[in-house]
C-alpha cells in the first residue's frame, strides 16, 4: 500500500517534513483511501496521522565537557587558538601580578620581617616591575639578607 501521496499532503498541511508523518498502524486502511486535502485535515484530526517529535543535538555531552572543563582538564597549549594577551589582557595580566606582589609584601611587614624603609623600597620596585613573581620577590629578599 503507498502512501506517499497522502504522507506529502500531510507534510505540507502540518508544515513538516515527511519523514516525520507517522500513520496510525490500526486506521491505515483509512488513511490509504483518503484522496483529497479535506480528507487528510479530518485524519489528522482524529488522530490517524500525527508527527515524530523533533529531534535535536544532545547537550549532554557538552555539559559533562564543560564539567571537566571547570576543573581545569582540556585547557593545555594544544587547545589554546588565541595569543596569551588574548586570554588575559596585558593590563589584567599586570594588575594580577601587582596585587600579589603587594600582598606579599604587605604580609612581610605585618610580620616585622621588613622595616619601612625596605618596604618602601620594595613597593617602589615592585611599581618599577623588577620582581616577576612572589617567588622572584622572597629569592631576592633572602639573597640580599646574606
Amino acid at each position: 500500500m503507498n502512501l506517499s501521496n497522502q504522507r506529502r499532503t500531510a507534510a505540507k498541511l502540518m508544515k513538516a517534513g515527511v519523514n516525520r508523518v507517522q500513520f496510525n498502524k490500526d486506521r491505515i486502511s483509512d488513511a490509504a483511501e483518503a484522496i483529497t486535502r479535506e480528507d487528510i485535515r479530518s485524519l489528522i484530526r482524529n488522530g490517524v496521522i500525527t508527527l515524530k517529535p523533533e529531534k535535536s543535538t544532545s547537550r549532554s555531552r557538552a555539559k559533562s565537557r564543560l564539567a571537566e572543563k571547570r576543573k581545569g582538564r582540556h585547557k593545555g597549549y594544544g587547545k589554546r587558538k588565541a595569543r596569551g594577551k588574548a586570554r588575559l589582557g596585558g593590563k589584567e595580566a599586570w594588575i594580577k601580578k601587582v596585587r600579589a606582589l603587594r600582598d606579599e609584601l604587605s604580609k612581610l611587614k605585618q610580620e616585622k620581617k621588613l622595616h619601612e624603609g625596605e618596604y618602601r623600597k620594595l613597593y617602589r620596585q615592585i611599581k618599577g616591575n623588577l620582581y616577576h613573581s612572589r617567588r622572584h620577590l622572597l629569592e631576592s629578599l633572602e639573597r640580599a639578607r646574606k
